[in-house]
């Protein structure tokens, strides 16, 4: 498992996709979070945080997370080379968890250098580090659980096609309704008193109370489900092919 980790590392990092996922995404929050004038600029807002980077990055991951993603099988479909993959001596599990810490291991990359941000506005307040590090570090736990999931649904949508460009559809289509649909079927109002369940089935009623800097597990418990959930029907797509 641990080659196959390294062998897609390699792989992200060798092709372009992977370093224009990284360098896209520090390039479109640091251009809105420091030069344009908007309403996401951090020097515009009189005051010392980084709610801009964490309201804007989940917008960005949802569809660079896809472009890195919707390679992982749907490459191998194609080319025939999942067949030779699932003959080696490594279960499907092994495989599938190889691709999907591959995938979160370059978000990581992403999120890394904007640590750079914290640094500027910790050194920015006034007094210099006034600033709530506790919501900001429940920020970043939340967007790395977010995108981690993401990862997840990107790797079960190019698990059912050879065609990289409707995985990457897929993928979007579906991290956007988990994201922001429930959201939307909330703010019509139309289901009374179980209109509140229906927005804590979406991820942004859990990503938002990660950010307040209250790491409850059960916002915890509900990403890490949907990550098993979709694993797991990228597992049953792979046995569907020894049926």
């Amino acid at each position: 498992m641990y080659a196959l980790y390294k062998k897609e590392i390699s792989n992200f990092l060798s092709s372009l996709i992977g370093i224009m996922v990284i360098v896209v995404f520090l390039l479109i929050t640091g251009l809105f979070l420091w030069v344009f004038q908007s309403d996401f600029n951090l020097l515009d807002f009189g005051y010392a945080n980084l709610d801009s980077l964490f309201i804007l990055a989940p917008w960005v991951f949802l569809f660079l997370v896809p472009a890195v993603t919707m390679r992982s099988f749907a490459e191998e479909n194609r080319t025939g080379t999942i067949e030779m993959l699932l003959t080696k001596p490594l279960g499907d599990w092994q495989i599938i968890m190889a691709k999907f810490l591959a995938g979160v291991t370059l978000v990581v990359l992403a999120l890394v250098p904007t640590f750079i941000y914290y640094y500027s506005i910790y050194k920015l307040g006034l007094p210099q580090g006034n600033l709530d590090s506790g919501g900001i570090w429940g920020s970043y736990i939340g967007l790395f659980l977010l995108s981690a999931s993401f990862v997840s649904i990107g790797i079960f949508c190019s698990s059912v096609t050879s065609n990289q460009i409707l995985a990457f559809i897929l993928s979007v289509f579906l991290c956007g309704f988990l994201y922001i649909g429930f959201e939307f079927i909330f703010s019509l109002a139309l289901f009374g008193s179980i209109d509140l369940f229906i927005q804590r089935l979406g991820m942004a009623a859990h990503y938002s109370s990660v950010s307040r800097g209250v790491v409850d597990t059960r916002d915890i418990l509900y990403f890490l489900s949907v990550m098993v959930l979709f694993l797991s029907l990228t597992k049953l797509v792979l046995a569907s092919r020894k049926w």
